[in-house]
């Protein structure tokens, strides 16, 4: 797992690996890193590298310190560096002195705009990670000007670097360059940090266990429970799905469909939609009632399941059968709404609880707010229960503290029935046996490489994620080494 660190950790990192590294030493490793990043990012956006016109803007915190740094480096390869300093009086010094000694450019404000529309590149280094709120007006000016690509030093300014939030005025990378360790905004705000590369400082030994984690390839490829010489439809597990209607069914098709996508050894439908869940699945083992659903290892519990009286029986019933359970949707209102159904539930029985932001206040009685970590965070604990808070970044919060994110590639899953695919595949790990926050953690990440790949570039349906499951999970199969796998190169937004 990538493991994540919060600002004032790595401050705190920063500040032991200080106290035993030469002066000025962790700077230059990082400003040669962002002039490493920034040379290939010339290369690949314009051909070359020589003769290319790059524009420092620089605050004046260790960042603007980063790019005049890297501004000289860019120098020695004939690159035509201009500085525009926000702050001259606060800029760093030496770095400032390498870059004039290097020949590179420095110039005011006002004389800045005929540089900035010259440029080929735009770097941002207006403020770094103990920077808050947005883009004071000045910097703004500047920012509105540009139309090359920007390469943000470590964050882009203007974005929380906890939480990803924006509240006014920032800076929209098309790359980041960070250094030591990546921080919360990378994982949180894909949309204003571009692609995000990673400069070894040497700051690993001093970070301890991350604050958050986030799933690689190789990770879905050890917990996917891809069937082996000695398994059967039980030691692939068996899920049983309680969604839909008889005048609403297409929860019902869809929670199921991903379930059977997802490998799981058998899938058990209860509820009206039976016939049409047979019709389109006939593999699926489809009764009219959760009573009479037979044995199964886990559930997936709320879709279009209403949020009436027969409603609440259902999910009382299947909370009562001490299994893991994946409540979504209408189950997340009942509980909301009847809060004595948790009642039926054995506290360790485990839980997952799959909200978007409607849905968590009608759980908390309040928004999740700009910082959806800690709002997933208090929601596990109240209901000691993992949660998984939906939006364009998917946050799952454990009650005992662990927190994932997913990035997604892209807005595809913005589409109706999404959700209910999402909770087949957290349903069929559920029981298949995986803990219950890597469970909800690899379905999401599984959920977002179907969507990006039934996308391909325009917009897809829940349906075409369905059918895309096989194809993200060949892709998380071709990280093993497994040379008869074909690997897909995902569609990128």
């Amino acid at each position: 797992m990538q493991g994540i660190w919060t600002t004032e950790r790595i401050r705190e990192a920063e500040g032991k690996l200080f106290a035993v590294t030469p002066d000025g030493e962790l700077m230059r490793r990082a400003s040669f890193g962002l002039a490493t990043h920034l040379a290939g990012f010339l290369t690949e956006r314009t051909g070359g590298v020589a003769g290319r016109r790059v524009v420092l803007l620089v605050g004046s915190g260790d960042n603007g310190g980063d790019a005049l740094w890297a501004g000289a480096f860019l120098r020695r390869r004939s690159v035509a560096v201009t500085a525009v300093l926000l702050k001259p009086e606060k800029a760093h010094a030496r770095g400032l002195a390498a870059l004039k000694r290097a020949g590179g450019r420095v110039v005011s404000v006002e004389d800045s705009p005929q540089w900035i529309k010259k440029a080929d590149v735009v770097v941002d280094g207006i403020v770094g990670i103990s920077g808050k709120g947005p883009l004071r007006p000045d910097a703004k000016e500047l920012v509105d000007q540009v139309r090359a690509p920007i390469v943000a030093v470590d964050l882009p300014s203007g974005v929380d670097p906890d939480t990803g939030a924006t509240d006014g005025p920032h800076v929209t990378a098309d790359l980041t360059v960070t250094f030591g360790a990546p921080k919360p905004v990378h994982a949180l705000a894909p949309q204003q940090c571009g692609d995000v590369v990673l400069v070894d400082i040497g700051l690993r030994p001093e970070l301890g266990e991350p604050d958050l984690r986030r799933l690689e390839l190789t990770d879905l490829a050890d917990l996917w429970p891809i069937p082996g010489a000695g398994d059967d439809k039980y030691t692939q597990g068996v899920v049983g799905i309680a969604a839909g209607s008889a005048t609403y069914p297409g929860a019902a098709v869809l929670a199921s469909g991903s379930a059977v996508r997802a490998t799981a050894g058998m899938v058990r439908y209860a509820g009206p939609a039976a016939d049409v869940v047979r019709s389109r699945w006939p593999e699926i083992v489809a009764t009219g009632s959760v009573t009479d659903a037979g044995r199964v290892q886990a559930w997936v519990v709320g879709p279009g399941i209403g949020t009436g009286s027969e409603g609440r029986d259902v999910l009382r019933h299947i909370l009562g059968q001490g299994v893991p359970v994946c409540a979504d949707a209408d189950a997340t209102t009942i509980i909301a709404q009847h809060p004595d159904v948790l009642d039926a539930r054995d506290p360790d029985t485990p839980l997952v609880l799959t909200p978007h932001a409607g849905e968590y206040e009608r759980l908390m009685g309040t928004r999740p707010g700009a910082d959806r970590v800690k709002a997933a965070r208090d929601a596990a604990r109240k209901y000691n229960a993992v949660v998984l808070l939906k939006g364009h970044c998917t946050v799952i919060a454990a009650p005992d503290g662990r927190v994932a994110v997913n990035t997604p590639r892209g807005s595809w899953l913005a589409t109706a029935g999404s959700g209910d695919v999402l909770t087949g595949l957290v349903g069929s790990l559920l029981a298949a046996g995986l803990d219950p926050w890597l469970a909800a953690a690899a379905g999401a990440q599984v959920h977002s490489l179907a969507g990006a790949l039934a996308a391909d570039g325009v917009p897809t349906s829940a349906s075409g994620l369905v059918d895309a499951i096989p194809g993200a999970l060949k892709l998380v199969r071709g990280t093993t080494g497994n040379t008869d796998v074909e690997v897909i190169e995902l569609p990128v937004n």
